[in-house]
């Protein structure tokens, strides 16, 4: 079997960078096989598409090490391709990955799409003292640093540390913090800088129990940001990502909190930039 690959940089900063992620059209495949793509294609992540009975499009996600639950820039890199299939500027779909159901949207400009979607509920709480204890000793970061755990799928820690300068010297032991998360049910670790008075920060993924030592862009755990900072006020942010791996990324996020919780939506600026045949 021969699989048509398309390749989209999610998540770009002025037309840089971004999180390389194969985007599939859903196929008989096994879980071995899907694993696979993303190692053949070169990028961290694939994404395959299905049509629903519904007409809501099914998402999954995939990387070398196996299947998540949801992928925010996966979730980014297919609206790019599905409203370059639609061939119009704006373009509206129902999504579903697993039992989850969700709007999403993408706008073409300057050949590439700005793309958005809800990712659901953010569940907050603080970490457990053995929780917190494992994970900042792996990072290398203070026991004092203010941490939430967050969950959109599976919990992840969130961690904020004082300036870029901070979050840019960090050199955590991978192997340390990939035996920390897994025996503590952790997807990984975000380590955030304090944003400024306009929301801009910047953050870094380490998620290597998923085969992903650091993710170039990730959207779900900035909306987990963005939720946490909405609890004491509404926040838009812009996060920059992937510098320390030569891939500039940004990720936009809104939050409010009104009489249903918290609103949040998620997104960033995607191009598609290959195609390739795999088989």
């Amino acid at each position: 079997m021969t699989l048509a690959v398309t390749i989209v940089h999610a998540c770009r900063r002025a037309g840089r960078g971004g999180s390389p992620t194969a985007v599939v059209d859903e196929a008989s495949l096994t879980d071995a096989e899907r694993r696979a793509v993303p190692v053949a294609a070169g990028t961290s992540h694939a994404v395959f598409l299905g049509t629903g009975s519904d007409g809501a499009v099914s998402l999954r996600f995939f990387t070398a090490a196996g299947e998540l639950p949801a992928c925010g820039h996966g979730t980014v890199a297919a609206l790019a391709v599905l409203a370059d299939r639609a061939d119009t500027r704006a373009y509206e779909t129902v999504l579903r990955s697993g039992d989850r159901t969700f709007l999403g949207r993408a706008t073409r400009s300057a050949g590439c799409y700005e793309a958005t979607f809800d990712p659901g509920p953010v569940e907050l709480r603080s970490p457990t003292p053995t929780e917190r204890a494992a994970v900042l000793s792996a990072l290398g970061i203070r026991a004092d640093a203010p941490c939430r755990v967050a969950s959109v799928g599976r919990p992840r820690l969130l961690v904020q540390v004082p300036d870029r300068a901070a979050l840019a010297e960090l050199v955590p032991d991978l192997t340390r913090l990939r035996e920390a998360c897994e025996r503590l049910g952790l997807l990984g670790c975000y380590v955030f800088s304090t944003p400024d008075g306009d929301g801009r920060a910047a953050a870094r993924m380490f998620a290597p129990s998923i085969g992903v030592p650091e993710d170039i862009a990730n959207a779900n755990s900035t909306a987990c940001l963005a939720a946490h900072l909405a609890e004491h006020r509404g926040s838009a942010l812009a996060v920059d990502m992937g510098d320390a791996l030569g891939q500039p990324s940004t990720v936009i996020a809104t939050a409010r909190t009104g009489r249903n919780g918290t609103l949040v939506r998620v997104g960033g600026t995607a191009g598609i930039t290959g195609r390739l045949a795999l088989g």
